[in-house]
């Protein structure tokens, strides 16, 4: 059986670390590119694109449904990597914490 009054301290420390990582993880930046780098977005941790850089041999307006495209692969890839940093630190986090049998987190 768990003891109740362990389980609430590892619970405690695991928000104070919770907190420090999602502050940690809103500083953070990823960059995503597509068509070997000639698109590249930088995102940040919270999700908000901060730049967008074109390479200009693709300015040529007959292909412009091109670079959207280009633009929305580089920004998925790019929140890909932050997801997968979240859900690595996440992991990191909680690795220690012995949960009760049935238990689960909100997130």
């Amino acid at each position: 059986m768990v003891d109740m009054n362990q389980f609430m301290k590892q619970a405690q420390a695991m928000q104070s670390k919770l907190a420090t990582m999602q502050k940690e993880m809103a500083d953070r930046e990823y960059e995503g590119s597509s068509g070997g780098g000639l698109v590249k977005i930088v995102i940040r941790g919270s999700g908000d694109m901060k730049t967008a850089e074109i390479d200009p041999s693709l300015l040529n307006k007959d292909e412009a449904d091109m670079v959207s495209d280009l633009i929305v692969a580089a920004f998925n890839d790019a929140k890909k990597k932050m997801e997968d940093d979240a859900q690595s630190n996440m992991s990191k986090m909680t690795g220690g914490l012995q949960m009760p049998p049935g238990f689960k987190m909100p997130f």
